[in-house]
């Protein structure tokens, strides 16, 4: 099961709590396929997933045009159909339906030559919610230097 990300939403993890992941499939045009695989460029900034008239659509996410394509060529904006059961996209409908809970793009990927879309049902956090996280990131991160510079001094102390 060989996985090469192709874009990952960075922005997800910091405006919105991820509650639970799924991963679905992507119907994509045949020029979209090519451009994924010889530029890999897709960006998922500002895109969500939506349940209209019971198929999941993934809106507003961004793949350059291929650079060979012609008048084939695709529009880079366009709303691309998720491919799940449906007994999935009722339950994603229901749970999504509760108040102020989203479905997020959080990376796109090549899993054994087929693009998966890994969606996050979020939650989306207050300015609050965001000082706490980057507290709790920068404590992480003192503590660590901290160890890493105790266990460098004890590695010096044992060399002598």
């Amino acid at each position: 099961m060989a996985e090469k990300l192709i874009a990952s939403n960075r922005r997800a993890g910091r405006d919105f709590s991820v509650l639970d992941r799924l991963e679905a499939g992507i119907a994509l045009q045949g020029t979209e396929v090519k451009s994924l695989r010889t530029a890999g460029s897709m960006s998922l900034k500002d895109s969500y997933a939506d349940i209209e008239r019971g198929e999941a659509v993934l809106v507003g996410a961004h793949i350059e045009p291929y650079a060979m394509g012609n008048i084939y060529n695709h529009d880079p904006e366009r709303p691309r159909k998720l491919l799940l059961h449906k007994r999935e996209i009722l339950r994603l409908g229901h749970r999504i339906a509760e108040k102020g809970l989203t479905l997020i793009p959080l990376r796109v990927y090549f899993k054994n030559g087929i693009v998966k879309v890994e969606l996050g049902i979020c939650r989306g956090k207050h300015s609050f919610d965001k000082r706490t996280a980057i507290k709790e990131r920068e404590s992480k991160r003192d503590l660590d230097r901290a160890i890493k510079q105790a266990r460098s001094r004890n590695s010096d102390r044992d060399r002598d």
